[in-house]
Formats: structure tokens, C-alpha cells, sequence
């Protein structure tokens, strides 16, 4: 199968990450290589993300007990990924995964062969994106759109034009490793 690893989607919130995720995963839905888990959340699915919900009991015990690859807390939610991704890396799996850009040094210190893709968007796009989500958890969209962490990524994706455009450029990423 090749060697496994991670690739973590990073970006501000409005980048359109989980839209070139889903383009992604369809494209590459023949392929066992590729793996697309499904993020733990304390909120329920939407057409914006396809999560898996856990309540936050749930989320609390898991984090504690270790059975998360990977877990953090943004915007008042715990996200995780779940427990058997770092099995599936190993195997030679290229798991493929958005995450936060906080946990990305814990992540290339802990996981194999990490790659991080950043996809971005200008500041009145991803304005607009958020807008038109109207998550409760989007609130201040001014605070929101002022928050930044810095990551270093081995590719930088400006998600501003059709998307089948940015997940040409997740495609040609995942294709080479």
C-alpha cells in the first residue's frame, strides 16, 4: 500500500476546508490508500460538516482516557479525531484530516509522517462565508476572522475561485505521498 501517515488540513474558519475535503474524498473514493475519518464533535452534523457527534461526558472521558489520535477545544466545542487513526497512518494509510492549527506541532511530534495543506481564503470571502453559515459558534465574525495561529505548511491552497480548483490542488498533494 506505500507508507501511511497523516495529512492535516489547516485554515481559518470559512477557508472552505470540509468542502475540498468532500471533493477529495469522492475523487478518491476507489482508492483504499486514502482515509477520510470523520472528526468527533460536541455538536451535532451539519451541511457544512460532516462530524460525528459526542456528547461532551463522552468527549471529557475519551481526552482524559487517551482514546483520541488527536483532540482540542475551539469555539466552545471539543473536536477530536478518533482513536483508530493512528492505527490506520501506521498500516500505510494516508489519513486525511482537518484539524486545528493549534494541534499541528502536537501532531508532528506524535504522528507519523505528518504534511500539513493550509487553505485559505481573503478576509471578505471568508466574511461572506461565515455570514451565510450563521453558526452560533461563528458569533463576532469581526473577532473571528482577527484570530490567526502560524503554521508552517508544505502547501498553501487559496481557496477563492471554484473549488474544484482547490481540490485539484489537495488531489495533486495526496496523490504525491
Amino acid at each position: 500500500m506505500g507508507d501511511g501517515g497523516f495529512v492535516l488540513v489547516v485554515g481559518p474558519s470559512g477557508a472552505g476546508k470540509d468542502t475540498l475535503l468532500r471533493l477529495a474524498r469522492e475523487a478518491l473514493a476507489g482508492e483504499p490508500r486514502y482515509v477520510f475519518p470523520r472528526r468527533l464533535v460536541t455538536r451535532p452534523p451539519s451541511a457544512h460538516e460532516d462530524n460525528e457527534p459526542i456528547g461532551e461526558e463522552d468527549f471529557s472521558e475519551g481526552e482524559a482516557a487517551g482514546r483520541f489520535t488527536l483532540s482540542w477545544r475551539a469555539h466552545g466545542l471539543g473536536y477530536a479525531l478518533p482513536g483508530s487513526c493512528a492505527a490506520l497512518a501506521r498500516e500505510g494509510h494516508v489519513v486525511v484530516c482537518n484539524v486545528s492549527r493549534r494541534v499541528v506541532g502536537e501532531a508532528r511530534r506524535r504522528l507519523p509522517a505528518v504534511t500539513v495543506v493550509e487553505v485559505t481564503a481573503p478576509p471578505e470571502v471568508l466574511a461572506a462565508r461565515l455570514a451565510a453559515r450563521g453558526r452560533r459558534e461563528d458569533g463576532d465574525l469581526g473577532a473571528r476572522l482577527a484570530r490567526s495561529a502560524s503554521v508552517t505548511a508544505d502547501l498553501v491552497v487559496m481557496n477563492d475561485g471554484p473549488p474544484e480548483a482547490g481540490a485539484a490542488k489537495l488531489l495533486a498533494h495526496l496523490r504525491a505521498r
